[in-house]
């Protein structure tokens, strides 16, 4: 159901307001690109700052921009369950594909509680679920067994993005969900890694940039074609690395930005690249081949 490359899509600025025409524009290049379909609102997508109308108009922005051609799996969890169930009910009538779930950050709720949060959540959408566990910015992590009495209990929660940084992870969800249950690599760095032991794709930042390359990669990956994967894999590692240099997606903006693709905006608390940080980005396009 979501496996592949999804590409966690950042959200264009202009003057304060989201970037429409750009935000076409990404889309249509991620369609050309070949990946399988788009997370719009995570992360990358700046969802703490954007309100809860403009959360909703741009999963429906994307829905319609993607025009059924790939996927749309939409960034619509929170740390407040109301707000998530909203955000995924709002999600479902304008047509998102599915729905990807944060574990609820800041507030630290325990195992039972993080149970409770994303049952609630599948009991009211009929959307499928995917997981999404980040310690390092949540301050939790999904254990093993709730995720597994999650997969029993809901059965529209099919997946998880993970993004703790350890393969061992990867193997014990796999030995605990068994083959049908979708886990995706929450890392670009890790993808190959992590779909050595089981993952079956990854929702990438760094696809943002590159979106053919890393689809490339992990359909190689998948079709057994390790070498040329790995060839893909350390070719464009260094931007792996370097587009999380500083807060993910300031990097990523601003290499969109490089490429004439969209304005470099954000919204505070975010701000620009130092400048330092900006040449060494602008240095390994550079090697990339992505820039002259």
């Amino acid at each position: 159901m979501f496996t592949g490359t999804y590409t966690a899509i950042v959200t264009p600025f202009k003057n304060g307001s989201i970037d429409e025409p750009a935000l076409e524009r990404l889309i249509r290049s991620q369609i050309r690109g070949g990946v399988d379909g788009i997370v719009p609102v995570g992360t990358t997508g700046e969802s703490p700052t954007v309100d809860y109308d403009e959360h909703i108009h741009i999963v429906a922005l994307s829905v319609k921009f993607a025009a059924g051609r790939i996927k749309v799996l939409a960034g619509t969890g929170g740390n407040s369950t109301s707000e998530a169930v909203y955000l995924t009910e709002h999600a479902e009538k304008v047509g998102a594909d599915g729905s990807l779930q944060v574990a609820p950050y800041y507030n630290k709720p325990t195992q039972e509680g993080l149970f409770q949060h994303f049952r609630e959540v599948a009991r009211k959408t009929k959307l499928p679920l995917v997981l999404y566990s980040i310690p390092g910015r949540c301050g939790v992590e999904i254990a093993i067994e709730t995720v597994a009495r999650l997969a029993r209990e809901c059965k529209n929660i099919v997946g998880i993005k993970e993004a703790g940084g350890n393969s061992d992870r990867v193997s014990q969800l796999r030995a605990a969900l068994g083959p049908r249950f979708e886990i995706l690599s929450g890392d670009d760095a890790l993808t190959l890694s992590f779909m050595a032991v089981g993952a079956q794709g990854v929702v990438s930042v760094v696809s943002n940039v590159i979106p053919r390359q890393v689809s490339q990669m992990v359909k190689a990956f998948a079709a057994g074609k390790s070498k040329s994967a790995l060839a893909i894999h350390q070719k464009y590692y260094p931007l792996f690395k370097d587009l999380f240099i500083e807060t993910n997606p300031v990097p990523t903006k601003a290499a969109l930005a490089m490429l004439g693709q969209i304005q470099e905006e954000y919204r505070l608390p975010l701000v620009p690249m130092a400048a330092k940080n900006r040449e060494l980005l602008r240095a390994t396009m550079k090697k990339c081949g992505l820039l002259k």
